[in-house]
């Protein structure tokens, strides 16, 4: 019998993808045994699961129409392993846990858990999958947001799970932390000078990602520089001070090359990673006020309003007036915000209490009791 087995529909690069990866992982190391279903063929992350000892399954799928015939193949997958808990990531992979769960006789003992990774999703893109997944919520034992924002998002829409908990993400604070031989060679490979002001946002281009306001705002800073990075970024139009550097996978290195970490998102946050990796790595935050970007930041950076531009880049104006002492100051309170309240270890614990627990009863700081208010 294995403890959890994960649905998820890919292992690309996606930051769920990287929290159920690392999630899975610091599991295992303490004695839960771990299961990850991939619905579609989209494997960048299979390596990392491997290298953890983490048992893995990719079904394949084309792309999400065709979930309906992998589930027989995920049934196997689940009368195979016998897991204790089925644990849903994100919209699809919950539907596809609920149906083979129930496929599977919805096993006396065995726990359904839902993972909501998202706050205000566009409601004309995504109404009709949050609907129906709010009209099978009701059978889940546990659903788990990563943001209080997400929670009450969905409560409103009518997920009625059993029981509501939130665990924030956790931050890799070793992998994303300063460096200042990295960021004397980022700078030199990217050809910045090492006084210049850096602004750094990572996201894919998406509508929900909003890079026309990262573009527009640094367009009004012709004195910083500004980096996009993600897939897709490599296509976008920019001003003459913005690189755009397409999909990376050093991430974490790019990062110390930078002074502010930025996020300009317009609706669907849940739990930023991006912003809490910046500030692990200790950059200043500049963030759309979306999901718990405002939780996240606390007072060591700046909340600015969506679509504002203006306002975006009077924040980050800020940041570059500060004398460099006092910007490497926040860039450390930022740090030790994120080594604080949001550091990998304690996603971690708070996630092996909830499936540790038989009775679902819940103690641990971070996870709700009786669901979110």
């Amino acid at each position: 019998m294995t403890d959890v087995l994960h649905i998820i529909t890919g292992l690309g690069v996606g930051g769920a993808e990287a929290m159920l990866v690392q999630l899975a992982a610091a599991l295992r190391s303490r004695g839960l045994s771990q299961h990850v279903v991939s619905l579609t063929s989209h494997d960048a992350r299979a390596p990392d699961l491997r290298a953890a000892g983490v048992d893995l399954t990719i079904l394949g799928v084309d792309s999400i129409a065709s979930l309906p015939a992998a589930i027989p193949a995920l049934v196997r997958s689940v009368n195979r392993v016998q897991p204790r808990i089925i644990q849903g990531w994100m919209y699809h992979g919950n539907l596809a846990a609920r149906l083979c769960h129930f496929a599977c006789g919805g096993r006396r003992g065995r726990k359904l858990f839902w993972n909501l990774r998202a706050s205000n999703m566009d409601e004309e893109r995504y109404g009709r999958l949050i609907w129906w997944s709010a009209l099978l919520s009701r059978a889940v034992d546990v659903v788990i947001a990563n943001s209080e924002a997400g929670a009450t998002f969905h409560r409103g829409r009518g997920f009625r799970p059993k029981r509501f908990a939130v665990i924030d993400n956790g931050i890799d604070t070793e992998k994303f932390r300063p460096d200042p031989a990295i960021r004397k060679q980022m700078r030199a490979e990217l050809g910045i000078a090492g006084d210049d002001i850096v602004v750094i946002d990572v996201a894919r281009v998406d509508p929900m990602k909003d890079h026309e306001n990262f573009l527009a705002a640094m367009a009004q800073l012709p004195s910083a520089v500004g980096i996009v990075v993600g897939h897709g970024t490599q296509n976008l139009r920019v001003p003459p001070n913005v690189r755009a550097l397409g999909m990376r996978h050093d991430t974490d290195r790019l990062l110390t090359a930078a002074d502010v970490i930025a996020s300009t998102s317009a609706f669907g946050e849940g739990f930023s990673n991006v912003i809490a990796e910046g500030m692990s790595a200790g950059l200043v935050p500049v963030a759309t006020d979306v999901g718990d970007a405002r939780r996240i930041i606390g007072d060591v950076g700046y909340i600015v309003p969506v679509r504002d531009p203006g306002a975006f880049a009077q924040a980050v104006g800020a940041v570059a007036a500060l004398p460099k002492d006092e910007r490497s100051r926040k860039g450390a309170l930022a740090r030790d915000r994120i080594l604080s309240n949001f550091a990998l270890d304690l996603a971690a614990d708070r996630y092996f209490q909830l499936y540790s627990t038989s009775d679902l009863v819940v103690r641990s700081r971070g996870v709700s009791g009786a669901g979110v208010r």
